[in-house]
Protein backbone atom coordinates (compact mmCIF):
# COMPACT_ATOMS: atom_id res chain seq x y z
CA UNK A 1 0.00 0.00 0.00
CA UNK A 2 1.07 3.57 -1.05
CA UNK A 3 -0.18 6.29 0.52
CA UNK A 4 0.45 9.79 -0.83
CA UNK A 5 -0.04 13.37 0.14
CA UNK A 6 -0.87 15.49 -3.07
CA UNK A 7 -0.22 19.14 -2.74
CA UNK A 8 3.56 19.53 -3.08
CA UNK A 9 3.76 15.95 -3.46
CA UNK A 10 2.11 14.68 -6.97
CA UNK A 11 1.13 18.05 -7.89
CA UNK A 12 3.53 21.50 -7.66
CA UNK A 13 1.49 23.76 -5.67
CA UNK A 14 -1.53 24.49 -3.91
CA UNK A 15 -4.26 22.71 -5.63
CA UNK A 16 -6.60 26.02 -4.70
CA UNK A 17 -4.33 28.19 -6.62
CA UNK A 18 -4.53 26.58 -10.32
CA UNK A 19 -8.13 27.91 -11.10
CA UNK A 20 -10.00 28.43 -8.12
CA UNK A 21 -8.60 31.09 -6.33
CA UNK A 22 -8.08 33.20 -9.55
CA UNK A 23 -11.77 32.89 -10.58
CA UNK A 24 -11.96 34.74 -6.95
CA UNK A 25 -9.55 37.58 -8.51
CA UNK A 26 -7.21 36.89 -5.68
CA UNK A 27 -3.39 36.18 -5.60
CA UNK A 28 -2.46 33.19 -3.79
CA UNK A 29 -0.64 34.99 -1.24
CA UNK A 30 -3.18 36.69 -0.22
CA UNK A 31 -5.81 34.40 -0.10
CA UNK A 32 -3.75 32.08 2.30
CA UNK A 33 -2.27 35.26 4.69
CA UNK A 34 -6.25 35.99 4.93
CA UNK A 35 -6.75 32.29 5.97
CA UNK A 36 -4.10 32.43 8.31
CA UNK A 37 -5.32 35.42 9.75
CA UNK A 38 -9.03 34.23 10.00
CA UNK A 39 -7.83 31.06 12.06
CA UNK A 40 -5.61 32.97 14.56
CA UNK A 41 -8.18 35.83 15.64
CA UNK A 42 -10.86 33.02 15.69
CA UNK A 43 -8.43 30.71 17.64
CA UNK A 44 -9.72 28.24 14.36
CA UNK A 45 -8.27 25.14 12.57
CA UNK A 46 -6.33 26.29 9.68
CA UNK A 47 -7.91 24.04 7.62
CA UNK A 48 -11.02 24.81 8.80
CA UNK A 49 -10.56 28.77 8.13
CA UNK A 50 -9.21 28.08 4.47
CA UNK A 51 -12.44 26.13 3.65
CA UNK A 52 -14.68 28.79 5.48
CA UNK A 53 -13.00 31.31 3.69
CA UNK A 54 -13.45 29.47 0.32
CA UNK A 55 -17.06 29.69 0.67
CA UNK A 56 -16.88 33.52 2.03
CA UNK A 57 -15.13 34.82 -1.07
CA UNK A 58 -16.68 32.84 -3.42
CA UNK A 59 -19.96 34.00 -2.48
CA UNK A 60 -18.94 37.24 -3.19
CA UNK A 61 -17.55 37.26 -6.20
CA UNK A 62 -20.47 34.71 -7.81
CA UNK A 63 -18.19 31.23 -8.12
CA UNK A 64 -19.86 28.87 -8.05
CA UNK A 65 -19.51 25.84 -5.29
CA UNK A 66 -21.32 23.23 -6.10
CA UNK A 67 -19.63 19.14 -6.46
CA UNK A 68 -19.23 19.44 -9.82
CA UNK A 69 -17.63 23.06 -9.73
CA UNK A 70 -15.06 21.86 -7.19
CA UNK A 71 -14.24 19.00 -9.52
CA UNK A 72 -13.96 20.92 -12.89
CA UNK A 73 -11.18 23.50 -10.82
CA UNK A 74 -9.52 20.01 -10.15
CA UNK A 75 -9.27 19.13 -13.82
CA UNK A 76 -6.51 21.18 -14.51
CA UNK A 77 -4.01 20.49 -11.76
CA UNK A 78 -0.81 19.45 -13.78
CA UNK A 79 1.77 17.18 -11.83
CA UNK A 80 4.79 15.81 -11.46
CA UNK A 81 7.23 14.11 -14.09
CA UNK A 82 6.08 10.64 -14.59
CA UNK A 83 3.16 10.57 -12.04
CA UNK A 84 0.37 9.97 -14.62
CA UNK A 85 2.31 6.75 -15.63
CA UNK A 86 3.68 6.06 -12.03
CA UNK A 87 0.34 4.05 -11.33
CA UNK A 88 -0.04 1.71 -13.95
CA UNK A 89 4.15 0.91 -13.85
CA UNK A 90 4.07 0.00 -10.16
CA UNK A 91 1.09 -1.98 -10.08
CA UNK A 92 2.36 -3.77 -13.28
CA UNK A 93 5.50 -4.10 -10.97
CA UNK A 94 3.63 -5.46 -7.92
CA UNK A 95 1.29 -7.83 -10.43
CA UNK A 96 4.85 -9.39 -11.67
CA UNK A 97 5.68 -10.40 -7.99
CA UNK A 98 2.19 -11.45 -7.05
CA UNK A 99 1.62 -8.55 -4.94
CA UNK A 100 -1.59 -6.44 -5.29
CA UNK A 101 -0.44 -2.73 -5.15
CA UNK A 102 -3.07 -0.10 -3.51
CA UNK A 103 -3.00 3.88 -3.54
CA UNK A 104 -4.56 5.94 -1.11
CA UNK A 105 -4.57 9.70 -1.17
CA UNK A 106 -4.27 11.46 2.60
CA UNK A 107 -4.15 15.27 1.88
CA UNK A 108 -5.39 18.17 3.88
CA UNK A 109 -6.62 19.59 0.19
CA UNK A 110 -9.62 19.42 -1.47
CA UNK A 111 -11.09 16.00 -1.53
CA UNK A 112 -14.09 17.22 -4.63
CA UNK A 113 -10.85 18.98 -6.44
CA UNK A 114 -8.32 15.44 -6.12
CA UNK A 115 -11.84 13.69 -7.73
CA UNK A 116 -12.05 16.23 -10.81
CA UNK A 117 -8.02 15.42 -11.58
CA UNK A 118 -7.05 13.03 -14.50
CA UNK A 119 -5.61 10.22 -12.14
CA UNK A 120 -8.26 10.03 -9.37
CA UNK A 121 -9.87 6.36 -10.83
CA UNK A 122 -6.23 5.27 -9.60
CA UNK A 123 -7.25 5.36 -5.80
CA UNK A 124 -8.98 2.97 -3.49
CA UNK A 125 -9.69 5.85 -1.61
CA UNK A 126 -9.43 9.64 -1.02
CA UNK A 127 -8.93 11.10 2.21
CA UNK A 128 -9.36 14.82 2.49
CA UNK A 129 -11.22 17.80 3.57
CA UNK A 130 -14.42 18.13 1.93
CA UNK A 131 -17.36 19.76 1.96
CA UNK A 132 -21.25 19.07 3.21
CA UNK A 133 -23.66 20.59 0.40
CA UNK A 134 -27.38 21.70 0.18
CA UNK A 135 -30.43 20.36 -1.42
CA UNK A 136 -29.20 22.97 -4.35
CA UNK A 137 -25.83 20.71 -4.32
CA UNK A 138 -24.03 24.24 -3.70
CA UNK A 139 -21.55 23.24 -0.76
CA UNK A 140 -22.30 25.17 2.89
CA UNK A 141 -20.48 23.56 5.47
CA UNK A 142 -17.21 21.78 6.25
CA UNK A 143 -17.87 18.04 6.00
CA UNK A 144 -13.78 17.05 7.03
CA UNK A 145 -11.17 18.93 7.87
CA UNK A 146 -7.90 16.75 7.42
CA UNK A 147 -5.05 18.61 9.23
CA UNK A 148 -1.31 17.34 10.08
CA UNK A 149 -2.48 15.41 13.04
CA UNK A 150 -5.29 13.86 12.09
CA UNK A 151 -3.81 12.44 8.71
CA UNK A 152 -2.14 9.71 10.93
CA UNK A 153 -6.24 8.49 11.77
CA UNK A 154 -5.92 7.49 8.09
CA UNK A 155 -3.35 5.47 7.77
CA UNK A 156 -4.66 3.11 11.10
CA UNK A 157 -8.16 3.17 9.17
CA UNK A 158 -6.34 1.92 6.50
CA UNK A 159 -4.02 -0.81 8.60
CA UNK A 160 -7.42 -1.92 10.23
CA UNK A 161 -9.59 -2.03 6.74
CA UNK A 162 -11.99 0.93 8.42
CA UNK A 163 -11.73 3.03 5.56
CA UNK A 164 -15.48 5.05 6.13
CA UNK A 165 -14.74 8.37 8.00
CA UNK A 166 -17.95 8.44 9.77
CA UNK A 167 -17.74 5.05 11.04
CA UNK A 168 -15.70 5.16 14.63
CA UNK A 169 -16.96 1.49 15.81
CA UNK A 170 -14.20 -0.26 14.31
CA UNK A 171 -10.88 2.29 14.14
CA UNK A 172 -11.31 1.94 17.91
CA UNK A 173 -11.13 -1.43 18.23
CA UNK A 174 -8.47 -3.76 19.06
CA UNK A 175 -7.42 -5.84 16.24
CA UNK A 176 -4.19 -8.10 16.27
CA UNK A 177 -1.32 -7.26 13.73
CA UNK A 178 -1.33 -10.41 12.18
CA UNK A 179 -5.06 -9.63 11.96
CA UNK A 180 -4.82 -6.20 10.17
CA UNK A 181 -5.92 -5.55 6.79
CA UNK A 182 -2.81 -3.75 5.57
CA UNK A 183 0.24 -4.20 7.99
CA UNK A 184 2.88 -0.68 8.81
CA UNK A 185 5.19 -3.03 7.78
CA UNK A 186 3.67 -2.97 4.16
CA UNK A 187 3.19 0.50 3.70
CA UNK A 188 4.90 2.88 2.00
CA UNK A 189 3.81 7.18 2.98
CA UNK A 190 5.36 9.66 0.17
CA UNK A 191 4.92 13.52 1.14
CA UNK A 192 6.85 16.55 0.99
CA UNK A 193 6.67 18.66 4.57
CA UNK A 194 6.34 19.49 8.12
CA UNK A 195 2.38 18.79 7.64
CA UNK A 196 3.35 15.21 6.81
CA UNK A 197 5.94 14.77 9.42
CA UNK A 198 3.45 11.99 11.53
CA UNK A 199 2.53 10.22 9.11
CA UNK A 200 6.21 9.55 8.13
CA UNK A 201 7.58 8.85 11.46
CA UNK A 202 4.27 6.23 12.23
CA UNK A 203 4.58 4.76 9.28
CA UNK A 204 8.73 4.41 9.64
CA UNK A 205 8.52 3.59 13.19
CA UNK A 206 6.33 0.85 12.95
CA UNK A 207 8.48 -0.70 10.52
CA UNK A 208 6.94 0.79 7.24
CA UNK A 209 8.74 3.33 4.55
CA UNK A 210 8.46 6.91 4.39
CA UNK A 211 9.80 9.31 0.95
CA UNK A 212 9.82 13.03 1.29
CA UNK A 213 9.78 14.35 -1.48
CA UNK A 214 10.67 18.33 -2.64
CA UNK A 215 9.99 20.42 -5.76
CA UNK A 216 13.41 20.33 -8.04
CA UNK A 217 14.33 24.63 -7.76
CA UNK A 218 12.00 25.57 -4.75
CA UNK A 219 13.93 27.39 -2.35
CA UNK A 220 15.00 25.70 0.35
CA UNK A 221 12.57 22.57 -0.07
CA UNK A 222 15.64 19.81 -0.62
CA UNK A 223 17.35 21.34 2.61
CA UNK A 224 13.84 20.84 4.42
CA UNK A 225 13.34 17.19 3.28
CA UNK A 226 17.12 16.29 3.71
CA UNK A 227 17.01 17.62 7.08
CA UNK A 228 13.96 15.41 7.55
CA UNK A 229 16.34 12.66 6.48
CA UNK A 230 18.73 13.50 9.05
CA UNK A 231 16.41 14.00 11.88
CA UNK A 232 14.93 9.89 11.10
CA UNK A 233 11.75 10.77 10.29
CA UNK A 234 11.66 9.19 6.44
CA UNK A 235 13.68 6.44 4.56
CA UNK A 236 14.76 8.86 1.55
CA UNK A 237 14.68 12.55 0.54
CA UNK A 238 14.17 13.07 -2.77
CA UNK A 239 12.65 15.32 -5.80
CA UNK A 240 9.36 14.45 -7.11
CA UNK A 241 10.33 13.04 -10.20
CA UNK A 242 8.04 9.32 -10.76
CA UNK A 243 9.79 8.68 -14.14
CA UNK A 244 11.03 4.80 -14.43
CA UNK A 245 14.47 5.13 -13.34
CA UNK A 246 14.02 8.32 -11.18
CA UNK A 247 15.08 7.83 -7.58
CA UNK A 248 11.62 7.47 -6.30
CA UNK A 249 10.39 4.47 -8.78
CA UNK A 250 13.66 2.36 -7.92
CA UNK A 251 12.74 2.77 -3.79
CA UNK A 252 9.39 1.94 -3.99
CA UNK A 253 10.16 -0.98 -5.82
CA UNK A 254 13.01 -1.90 -3.66
CA UNK A 255 10.72 -1.18 -0.91
CA UNK A 256 8.09 -3.75 -2.98
CA UNK A 257 10.46 -6.55 -3.29
CA UNK A 258 11.20 -6.35 0.54
CA UNK A 259 8.03 -6.80 1.21
CA UNK A 260 7.27 -9.76 -0.99
CA UNK A 261 10.61 -11.20 0.63
CA UNK A 262 8.90 -10.92 4.44
CA UNK A 263 5.88 -12.85 2.77
CA UNK A 264 7.99 -15.67 1.42
CA UNK A 265 9.69 -15.72 4.93
CA UNK A 266 6.90 -15.79 7.04
CA UNK A 267 4.94 -18.33 4.35
CA UNK A 268 8.18 -20.55 5.09
CA UNK A 269 7.93 -20.18 9.05
CA UNK A 270 10.92 -18.30 9.59
CA UNK A 271 9.51 -14.98 10.56
CA UNK A 272 10.69 -13.40 13.73
CA UNK A 273 7.29 -12.56 16.24
CA UNK A 274 6.55 -9.26 15.88
CA UNK A 275 5.36 -6.74 19.03
CA UNK A 276 1.90 -5.72 19.20
CA UNK A 277 1.02 -2.58 17.36
CA UNK A 278 -1.11 -0.20 19.52
CA UNK A 279 -4.08 1.92 18.63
Amino acid sequence: MIAYDFDGTLAPGNMQEYDFVPALKMQPHAFWREAKELAQAQQADEILAYMQLMIDKAGRARVPVRRQDFADFGANISFFPGVETWFERINAYGRERHLQVQHFIISSGMREMIEGTRIADQFERIFASGFMYDHNGVAYWPALAVNYTTKTQYLFRINKGSLDVHDNSQINQYVRPEERAVPFQRMVFIGDGETDIPCMRLVKEQGGHSIAVYTKGKSGARQQTQKLLSDGRTHLAAVADYSAGAAIDVAVKAMIDKVVAERAISEAGLAAPTQPTKR
